[in-house]
């Protein structure tokens, strides 16, 4: 037996340490500990944490890198940020919207990113964010899959033209049906956009994306609407309600009967905790909301939860680098995640369970998988989401795409040299 490349001694996500990763032909051919064989390349990666590669399940690469133009939002409003990317719009060329989105797709290789959901306005006649991102979609192909959303920004009913877009944007090969039907003139416009999407979805036998309530108003329930199309139309397992966030002002009483309708659905939901926590509770004085959504609840239930990222330096959201740890890290503190098990799933929610939302081919770290994989300078999924460390090599297909220095500190203390890394293994020191 002999492989293309062998990884020896890697920690496992599911908690396995010590295993060999043998790949063949861009596949994973085994994962077993001590394994036997010849390799073109070996690499030693003991003690180090080997994943999959991380998925962004929610973003918005027509915006990304546009931070300031044509100015900042200064409330740091959601309806600010709509507003500001209506005056963007007009201005927007195809090469800078290529150019940004080529920029962020390599930062995020760098980060180990492997797959992103991108949301792409449809709200423009020239459907010209379209036509850029699916050029983009093409040049990424072989190290990065990108699929695209449907998004009707301005809404299906208030933006004069929106659902003949729509339309026009699938016949070109965009993947996914969008919604907002929170940002509909009224509940009952939201609710009818809901159902002429999903129904839009089923004629064409396409997954739907919504960004479903992102608003701090409990009222705000297009949740339930998606939750009823799902099932009426029976796209369970191909449905996901993005943001969520009025679930965080809801009344118990009714989250107790949404959640296992949810779940029942079999509808996915992609909360995004840097956005969310960002953008929501910005009417409130004292307390103010966390503005993410139910997490541990909805996990509880069944439902599967995934994070986005969202936005990256653009009208919404100044900050971002495309670190999904950095997405994971925020969540564990908002949702109060802290536990060793909620941990895992947060990380989880970053890697397989955003992969399986997405419908991923081949994702994951058996034989017969893709050998895509990221190892990282940590030991396991709690300390990556401690510490966001380094993403140390990111292979693609069995080709390495990406690699980045062991973060090291030398220190030398009233006459005490010593070289320092921030990985710390609980119950090393005794």
């Amino acid at each position: 037996m002999s492989f293309d490349l062998l990884l020896r001694g890697a920690n496992l996500p599911d908690g396995r340490t010590g295993i060999d990763i043998g790949i063949s032909d861009g596949r994973i051919a085994a994962v077993e500990p001590g394994i036997e064989a010849e390799a073109g390349r070996e690499i030693d990666v003991t003690g180090r944490l080997v994943s999959s590669p991380f998925i962004d399940p929610h973003f918005h690469m027509d915006a990304t890198l546009s931070l300031g133009l044509p100015r900042l939002n200064r409330s740091g409003t959601l309806l600010e940020g709509i507003a500001l990317w209506g005056e963007l719009k007009p201005r927007l060329t195809h090469e800078a919207v290529v150019a940004r989105a080529l920029a962020y797709c390599d930062m995020a290789v760098a980060q180990g990113i492997g797959a992103i959901r991108s949301h792409v306005d449809i709200c423009d006649d020239r459907l010209l964010a379209v036509d850029a991102l699916l050029e983009v979609r093409q040049k990424v192909a072989p190290y990065l899959d990108l699929q695209l959303v449907a998004f009707p920004q301005d809404g299906l009913y208030r933006s004069p033209n929106a659902e003949s877009n729509l339309l026009r944007a699938l016949d070109k090969g965009v993947d996914v049906v969008g919604g907002i039907p929170h940002f509909e003139r009224t509940m009952e416009d939201g609710a009818r956009s809901v159902r002429r999407l999903c129904e839009i979805a089923a004629e064409r036998g396409l997954p739907v994306d919504m960004h479903c309530d992102e608003t701090d108003d409990p009222l705000s329930r297009h949740v339930e609407t998606l939750t009823a199309e799902t099932q009426r139309l029976g796209l369970g397992g191909r449905v996901a309600g993005s943001h969520l966030t009025s679930m965080h002002s809801m009344d118990n009483y009714y989250v107790s009967k949404l959640i296992p309708l949810m779940a029942e659905s079999g509808i996915a939901a992609i909360p995004n905790p840097l956005i969310n926590i960002t953008i929501q509770g910005r009417h409130d004085s004292y307390p103010k909301r966390r503005g993410m959504t139910r997490v541990p609840e909805l996990m509880a239930a069944g439902v599967p939860v995934a994070f986005g990222h969202d936005c990256v330096m653009d009208p919404w959201y100044s900050l971002g680098s495309g670190d999904m740890l950095e997405v994971a890290h925020m969540a564990v503190h908002v949702a109060q995640m802290t536990g060793i098990d909620a941990m895992r799933s947060c990380f989880a929610s970053v890697t397989e369970t955003s992969a399986r939302i997405l419908g991923l081919d081949g994702y994951g770290i058996a034989p017969g998988c893709h050998a895509d994989l990221v190892v990282l300078q940590a030991a396991d999924p709690m300390e990556a989401i401690r510490l966001k460390p380094t993403r140390l090599m990111v292979f693609r297909r069995g080709r390495l795409v990406a690699e980045t220095p062991a973060k090291r500190t030398r220190l030398d203390l009233d006459g005490r040299p010593a070289e320092v890394e921030l990985t710390f293994t609980p119950g090393s020191i005794q």
